[in-house]
């Protein structure tokens, strides 16, 4: 076993036999790996899935028995905005809501996690938008909620009567999923011949160097009115 090529003929063996000379660089070993051995050993197969599904369900049906009344899919979460330029224009949902979203809907801060609410201090309200978007969604969550009370003989004022509690059903599935976003409509606009003349490339570079130099021109503009004036 060497790289060396026995000396060629026309039969297409030999070209082959160059084919495999050139594999190699230098005279060494050819490549002569047998890997394909005992491949039984090496095959990974599936045979517990069905059974892993049917566990899987069972765990998830436990869990919901052991959470009720509460919901299975946990704490409510507020709506927030991305961060940093490139994502802030969509939307997902956040760690919790902030203490002056809890404020604004009447939920103290205490009392909102014990009741599936949650709440995150550190967070910080920067858009009246978003925050009143956060507080529609705590009021319509609080309007649907059924406390039930911890002392059935005395039950408190916000907690519900042994009446709703028979009724109240556990809720499945996400709490108060976010509603995908409407695409804003395009208005189509016919072009006139007004449109056509001159370079509209040209006016918007116009606008953007007078946006851009406004401030600039006005106090341009106030110091030449101030020297006027103390002439």
């Amino acid at each position: 076993g060497t790289g060396i090529a026995p000396p060629l003929s026309s039969d297409g063996d030999d070209k082959d036999r160059l084919n495999l000379a050139k594999m190699v660089r230098g005279n060494d070993m050819l490549p002569n790996g047998h890997f394909h051995k005992k491949w039984q050993f090496h095959v990974k197969t599936w045979f517990n899935q069905p059974a892993r599904k049917q566990r899987r369900r069972n765990a998830r049906a436990e869990k919901a028995k052991a959470s009720f009344p509460r919901p299975v899919a946990g704490s409510l979460k507020p709506i927030v905005r991305c961060q940093t330029v490139k994502y802030n224009t969509k939307k997902r949902l956040g760690r919790g809501f902030t203490l002056e979203e809890l404020k604004e809907a009447g939920i103290p801060a205490k009392f909102a996690p014990t009741v599936g609410i949650a709440v995150d201090h550190r967070r910080k309200n920067r858009s009246l938008e978003t925050l009143q978007e956060n507080v529609g969604r705590l009021k319509t969550y609080r309007a649907s909620l059924v406390i039930f009370p911890r002392n059935m003989k005395k039950p408190k004022a916000f907690e519900a009567s042994p009446a709703d509690c028979s009724a109240a059903s556990q809720a499945k599935g996400p709490i108060m999923p976010m509603k995908k976003g409407t695409k804003p409509a395009l208005e189509l606009v016919k072009i006139t011949s007004d449109m056509k003349q001159g370079s509209q490339y040209g006016k918007l570079r116009i606008e953007r160097a007078n946006a851009r130099l406004k401030g600039m021109r006005e106090k341009r503009a106030a110091d030449e009115a101030a020297k006027k004036d103390d002439k």
